[in-house]
C-alpha cells in the first residue's frame, strides 16, 4: 500500500501527516526524520487497526502540485 504523506516545513521543525489515516502525524527536526517517523507511525496505526479487528482503509488521497504565477 502507498499512502499520501503531506510534509510541512516550519521555521524550526518539520511535520508530516497522512490524510487517509486521521490522527497519524509526526513532528521532527528535519524532513528526513519526519519521513522515517511517519513510516513507523503508519505501520503502528495499521497494526492497531488490525489488532482491534478494524478494516485497514484503502489509500484514496493524493497530493498534486499545481504551478501558478505569484505575480499579477
Amino acid at each position: 500500500m502507498r499512502y499520501a504523506v503531506i510534509v510541512e516545513k516550519g521555521a524550526e521543525c518539520c511535520g508530516a501527516y497522512v490524510p487517509d489515516l486521521p490522527g497519524c502525524a509526526v513532528i521532527a527536526d528535519t524532513e528526513e526524520q519526519a519521513l522515517a517517523l511517519i513510516k513507523d507511525a503508519i505501520d503502528l496505526y495499521l497494526a492497531d487497526l488490525k489488532a482491534k479487528g478494524m478494516a485497514v482503509p484503502d489509500p484514496t488521497s493524493r497530493a498534486i502540485e499545481i504551478e501558478v504565477s505569484a505575480s499579477k
